[in-house]
């Protein structure tokens, strides 16, 4: 009977995908040692797991393991290059969170724009009057670039077009159907010469750690917002408090950063024009109901043969052998 493990708990309405499928065995596992999941996958045909990192040894040992499926879009604590190699498949829950970090999204633009917290510190510390001196930025009429035209890319462009704003997007891996609204630009460095927003929405690699550095951020016209729902790594930090402090920026909005949690002593937590968030763009409970089931469905169907390629993010390891032969 083939078996998957579940490491890190999920909400309870994820398991009842097993109700469908009494011919799997199933195991949650809590906790994440290096030593607990190796022992865990040594006789796993398949298994999710959230943010906890897998050790690239446990997936090496692993001879029945055909399946990762990450719960959430990132996979930066999942060992890609050996998994592909031993021909296990990674999967994604592709479309089970883009409305809410899309949401949260621009819950961070507005944030930023209309300077949430010091607006906030100033009525809860009795300094009412000093409104006058929190002056914001409104978004209609300003250009958004988006980084990353997947599906959460989609889900904000349709939002922030709402709000009445100009719409640039830059991806290199385009491919499908794009909203009409939206103006694709060949280069980075072309949409963040235009960008009064910019918004990242990529997953980090090699390729895209420190994407926007200090001179990106100097390509930014005067008074634009960063924005990063994507993976802390994206944006080089240092640079962005930097071009805040020095007025360069108008402020940015961060659900992501290097260090999660930052230190304490991190400056990002006391400069006032950066608005935090603890990683929590996809914490709704409709995005984690639903990235629960799918983390699970994922497993399942890659089992049985049928899992949807695109929720795969090393699609080269498709065409793994059957869990006998390996």
């Amino acid at each position: 009977m083939p078996k998957i493990v579940i490491i890190q708990p999920l909400r309870p309405t994820a398991y009842q995908v097993f109700d469908d499928h009494p011919d799997i065995e199933w195991e949650v596992i809590e906790d994440t040692s290096p030593e607990s999941l190796h022992k865990c996958l040594a006789d796993a045909d398949g298994a999710t797991i959230r943010t906890a990192p897998i050790p690239a040894s446990a997936i090496d040992e692993a001879q029945r393991l055909k399946v990762i499926s990450r719960h959430g879009v990132g996979y930066d604590n999942v060992p890609i290059d050996v998994c592909t190699r031993q021909k296990v498949v990674v999967a994604i829950t592709a479309d089970a969170n883009a409305v809410s970090v899309a949401e949260h999204t621009m819950f961070l633009v507005l944030a930023a724009a209309r300077r949430a917290i010091e607006n906030d510190r100033t009525v809860r510390e009795s300094r009412f009057s000093e409104r006058l001196d929190l002056i914001g930025m409104e978004l209609y009429g300003k250009t958004l670039l988006i980084v990353g035209m997947g599906r959460i890319g989609h889900q904000l462009a349709g939002r922030a077009q709402a709000f009445g704003m100009k719409i640039l997007a830059f991806d290199p891996y385009l491919s499908g159907h794009f909203p009409d609204a939206v103006e694709f630009v060949d280069c980075l460095e072309d949409g963040l010469v235009r960008a009064n927003i910019l918004s990242l929405h990529v997953p980090l690699t090699d390729s895209t750690r420190n994407l926007i550095g200090n001179r990106e951020l100097n390509m930014l016209p005067q008074g634009a917002i960063i924005i990063n729902a994507g993976r802390g790594g994206l944006v080089d930090e240092t640079a962005l408090l930097q071009n805040i402090r020095s007025g360069h920026l108008f402020g940015a909005g961060l659900d992501t950063f290097v260090t999660e949690p930052p230190a304490a002593d991190s400056p990002l937590l006391t400069e006032p024009r950066i608005f935090l968030s603890p990683h929590s763009a996809a914490l709704t409970a409709e995005s984690l109901d639903a990235m629960g089931r799918q983390s699970i469905r994922n497993a399942i169907d890659a089992i049985n043969g049928t899992l949807d390629p695109r929720m795969v993010v090393n699609p080269s390891a498709l065409s793994a052998a059957p869990i006998s032969a390996r």
